[in-house]
């Protein structure tokens, strides 16, 4: 799809890439980490929530078991294939059109909004501010603000996966082309892909702009956010 800055994913291990350059194999691998904890105390309990960009339900599958109804959006079939115990539906975010539902909670996690050229991450934001419903809320995750410089890091996945991320080179003074490394004992994978800078004023400014003023940041280091529809 156009818009999406994306190079691909290269590796040794099976199954399919997915239209942004992800391997479902990879994402099967790694576990849910502190985001249905983050939504959990964020929202109301059994609040209905439309997840935009669900990959294989890494973290679908925790909020339905935590009592909330989820419609988990993606525009990979092969990611959607995973998913279970919630509604799904294939289609872009941008272009998303479930006519006129609304939901308690809108989710856009994964760092999406800085991985789209500003056209498609407009749409986004549209897309979040048409479905959520009036009295609800929009959670968004944000790269940390010195993310593109702390290169490069690790971290350990599971009792048996590495994460490296390895450069970040700057392509222009918007853009960075980012290299992750994702090592297990029996399979390896190398995923490349550009990221826009987006620092917080911008950020805010946006999403005030889009009808989704930022109402509070959920965790200290301001990577998840709370905005309120005006």
């Amino acid at each position: 799809m156009s818009g999406r800055t994306r190079e691909g994913c290269i590796g040794t291990g099976p199954g399919p890439i997915t239209p942004d350059g992800c391997a479902v194999e990879r994402w099967l691998r790694l576990p849910v980490g502190r985001e249905p904890n983050i939504i959990e105390r964020a929202v109301p309990a059994g609040a209905s929530i439309l997840e935009l960009g669900c990959g294989v339900g890494r973290v679908t599958h925790p909020l339905v078991e935590r009592g909330f109804t989820v419609t988990a959006v993606d525009e990979s079939p092969e990611m959607l294939e995973h998913v279970r115990g919630a509604r799904t539906v294939c289609a872009a975010i941008e272009e998303l059109d479930l006519g006129d539902e609304t939901f308690d909670v809108v989710l856009l996690m994964s760092f999406l909004i800085h991985n789209a050229d500003p056209g498609v991450r407009a749409g986004m934001l549209r897309a979040c501010r048409r479905y959520v419903a009036d009295g609800g809320v929009v959670l968004i995750q944000r790269e940390g603000e010195d993310w593109h410089q702390r290169v490069p890091r690790e971290a350990k996945t599971g009792d048996d996966g590495l994460i490296r991320v390895a450069s970040a080179e700057p392509i222009n003074d918007e853009l960075i082309r980012i290299r992750v490394e994702y090592e297990f004992p029996d399979a390896e994978w190398t995923h490349t892909f550009s990221s826009y800078r987006w620092g917080r004023e911008a950020f805010e400014e946006a999403l005030a702009g889009a009808g989704l003023p930022v109402e509070r940041y959920l965790t200290l280091d301001r990577t998840w956010v709370l905005a309120r529809p005006a």
